[in-house]
């Protein structure tokens, strides 16, 4: 089983006030024990993570737990830094994707790395991207904006025309979502803005016509089921036919673009997962866990394993076929 969604954060790195520029809210490590510590962002706490965000050795065992024979690893969204000038954001880039390269270095075929890139400059993401690929990183992983630019900005198309071209997989992941009184109880910015984040940037690839000047090569996966574009997708599909206010960009109904891309299965509900499989179809479904942090699943592929109404080839797919292709291992 290939579990495509996991994250990393490295148990040190280095003073980027240093490394980088002087600022105040730079992301740091706080220790807490010696198998904890917290986030920092500035003086605000951002997460509290533990050993396994950077151990490969609890990560192996937590695997074979829950029988992962393969982790994608990908960075950690606070790290990004999107909003920085470009060549910050390209000296934290290559901070982190060497960090990783490190982490994982001597694991084999256990853990595929994912890097980072400055999504805001096109050029500098292409060079990082090309950078990382040869030192080792299988694909991608980038936020689903850039401030108020969406997957179909030119600039943003660009890198993925890139990513095309030279055969790396894109994971796109939900981050910095809006934030208000009503979305801050509750979680509500993970449990109500994550999902709407992920939709509104698949709607912007499909309705804006970004797919049609993709090519059809290029791999790409959205985090956490394709947040709620399954279930509204009907919606998306009447309102292309019928409301003069919806943009007519795509060359073809909303539903046609269902083949051009990929999710995984972090849904955990079996009515969830069965629309998702009926929507974009077995053949393009991932498994993924959002491993190690505590929205995800746990153990890894129990949707999976309890979706006894999937035959034997859709279950192979979604274990392991489907990420082998997305991956390009096959």
């Amino acid at each position: 089983m290939i579990d495509a969604h996991t994250h990393y954060v490295p148990s040190d790195w280095p003073d980027l006030n240093e490394a980088v520029c002087p600022a105040p809210d730079w992301p740091w490590l706080k220790p807490v024990s010696e198998r904890d510590a917290m986030i920092m962002v500035g003086s605000s706490e951002f997460r509290k993570i533990g050993a396994e965000c950077w151990s490969p050795d609890i990560r192996r065992a937590d695997m074979a737990e829950s029988g992962v024979t393969t982790q994608v690893v990908s960075p950690t969204p606070v790290f990004f830094e999107y909003a920085r000038s470009p060549r910050e954001a390209a000296k934290v880039s290559r901070i982190f994707n060497d960090i990783a390269r490190e982490m994982f270095a001597d694991a084999g075929d256990e853990f595929l790395t994912f890097c980072q890139v400055p999504l805001q400059d096109t050029d500098l993401a292409c060079e990082e991207l090309d950078r990382s690929l040869a030192n080792g990183h299988v694909g991608v992983e980038i936020g689903n904006h850039v401030g108020d630019r969406d997957l179909d900005d030119e600039g943003v198309l660009t890198f993925l025309q890139h990513c095309a071209a030279v055969g790396a997989p894109v994971f796109v992941h939900p981050w910095d979502m809006p934030s208000s009184p009503r979305l801050a109880r509750w979680m509500g910015r993970w449990l109500a803005g994550m999902p709407a984040e992920t939709h509104l940037s698949l709607l912007s690839l499909v309705l804006s016509g970004a797919f049609d000047r993709l090519p059809e090569s290029l791999r790409i996966a959205f985090a956490h089921g394709g947040g709620s574009f399954a279930f509204w997708l009907g919606r998306v599909e009447n309102a292309w036919h019928r409301s003069p206010h919806v943009s007519r960009d795509c060359d073809k109904p909303p539903s046609s673009y269902l083949g051009r891309f990929y999710v995984d299965s972090v849904v955990f509900d079996q009515r969830a997962l069965r629309l998702l499989v009926d929507t974009v179809g077995a053949d393009r479904v991932l498994v993924g866990s959002d491993y190690p942090y505590p929205l995800g699943e746990t153990p890894v592929g129990q949707v999976l394993a309890d979706a006894d109404w999937l035959d034997d080839s859709g279950r192979a797919l979604i274990r392991s076929g489907n990420a082998e292709r997305f991956l390009g291992l096959t």
